[in-house]
């Protein structure tokens, strides 16, 4: 072979194999199309499922540690499957039904690892939504994604395509029913709408005020124990009543066992006379238990209601010490509280 056609022999071969590479190239980027192509439209599909206006009157999960199921009422309410009759506050569930109904997947992967690499050959959570017709909405959760915001997810019982939504909705599948409780909202206690306070404990004091109009038209409240004026010493006591709150539900239909051990075999009551916005007196009474284990709150139970509910344990530091040990003891304690605020700014 002479060099003419070695020369021809070396074109030819760069020829080829610069047209091989083009066609490897050209291969590549159709696979990728295809591939792209294959992901939008199976997003697509799971946003049409997902998002499609289906009015869900049922639903349940498993978030991993509890399962919850709820459902509408005939009056359109979202009730607790468990316990029609618990005071469901129902904006958790609400809320993740209008995630349902708008969630769309932030990445669809059609052609990824193994569903072990995803934790979704055994999702750890599971969630099901349902409508009035039988027609219903799957959900498994498997591991979160790296940065930790999001999830990996199956949909419809379905092994492919797997989707990456936020953790949003896992978040609100991680409420306790115990947090979804709507609380009872305690009465306005001012000073001026309250007719007597009694607390009973180890000791029972009772307060009254009375009420002097000033030429001005303010008026003056003295507070009055035995007879005797106790306005000073009654002073942060009135206080925590005018702030009263109950902060969580601790157990909705205790057992015995459950209410001795918070306490409430010799509780510490406070009941109170008031005003109502229409001038209608009314009787509000709380029993207290013993402190949490956290020590951050007191266990309280509200007029007939069984259900044991807690409140900030420096919220009622007065009106404890009161009832243990008289208003001396409360004026004491509201002493000791503000000096610790004073240390503590």
């Amino acid at each position: 072979m002479n060099r003419s056609q070695k020369k021809t022999l070396l074109t030819l071969v760069v020829v080829v194999a610069a047209l091989a590479a083009v066609l490897l190239i050209v291969r590549t980027l159709k696979d990728r199309s295809a591939r792209q192509a294959e992901e939008e439209a199976a997003a697509a599909e799971a946003a049409g499922v997902i998002t499609e206006e289906a009015a869900y009157s049922a639903l349940s999960y498993d978030n991993g540690t509890t399962a919850l199921s709820f459902a509408l009422d005939e009056n359109g309410n979202w009730t607790w499957a468990d316990d029609p009759e618990f005071p469901l506050d129902d904006s958790t569930v609400t809320a993740i039904v209008d995630l349902l109904t708008a969630l769309k997947p932030q990445q669809t992967i059609t052609d990824g690892d193994t569903l072990e690499a995803y934790g979704l050959d055994d999702p750890f959570a599971t969630l099901t939504a349902t409508t009035p017709e039988g027609e219903t909405l799957t959900l498994a959760l498997g591991n979160a994604t790296t940065d930790g915001t999001s999830y990996y997810i199956l949909m419809n019982g379905q092994e492919s395509p797997v989707y990456i939504i936020a953790d949003t909705l896992y978040t609100y599948m991680s409420k306790a029913i115990y947090d979804m409780c709507a609380l009872p909202e305690l009465p306005l206690l001012t000073e001026e709408r309250i007719l007597s306070v009694t607390l009973s404990g180890t000791e029972t004091v009772t307060l009254t005020p009375d009420q002097d109009e000033d030429a001005d038209g303010s008026v003056t409240v003295t507070w009055k124990s035995g007879g005797e004026d106790v306005t000073d010493a009654a002073a942060d006591l009135i206080g925590e009543l005018e702030a009263l709150s109950i902060t969580k539900c601790v157990d909705y239909k205790p057992t015995d066992e459950a209410v001795s051990i918070c306490g409430f075999d010799e509780p510490v009551t406070v009941t109170m006379t008031y005003l109502t916005d229409s001038g209608t007196e009314q009787t509000l009474t709380l029993a207290f238990g013993t402190e949490n284990l956290d020590g951050d709150g007191r266990y309280v139970r509200v007029d007939d209601d069984t259900t044991i509910y807690q409140m900030d344990l420096d919220s009622v530091d007065a009106l404890f010490a009161a009832a243990q040990n008289g208003l001396t003891a409360a004026d004491a304690a509201a002493e000791t509280a503000d000096a610790a605020d004073d240390t503590a700014a």
